[in-house]
């Protein structure tokens, strides 16, 4: 095995491709919302990284730049970054706004996937 193979990182979420890639997938959706601009969104970069790693596999993990999609932004009502939502089923179930500890995205990542504790 590769040492590649563990560092998945995070997808990238656009107006072009959200449709497919976040409310048409068959696994749970993290989308966290967000611009480079803002240093909040630069804190917790490391944290969607970390859980793109975790995650990889069972659920989907990816960043969708507020300033360059303005329309998917618009279309979910998000008015502050960071952001994050979580979807099932081509639904946002759970809203998280502004920089929290990474064990409350896990936690909702987990409780999407019907587990207590991380992947093996």
């Amino acid at each position: 095995m590769k040492e590649t193979e563990n560092k998945a990182t995070p997808l990238t979420f656009t107006d072009a491709n959200f449709k497919e890639q976040v409310l048409g997938s068959e696994l749970p959706v993290l989308v966290d919302f967000w611009a480079a601009w803002c240093p909040p969104c630069q804190k917790l970069g490391p944290t969607i990284d970390e859980l793109a790693s975790e995650f990889d596999g069972v659920a989907k993990i990816g960043k969708l730049d507020v300033d360059v999609n303005t329309r998917i932004a618009a279309d979910f009502n998000v008015s502050s970054i960071p952001t994050v939502l979580l979807f099932s089923g081509g639904k946002v179930v759970e809203t998280i706004s502004g920089l929290n500890d990474r064990s409350l995205y896990a936690a909702a990542i987990r409780k999407l996937l019907g587990r207590e504790s991380p992947p093996a």
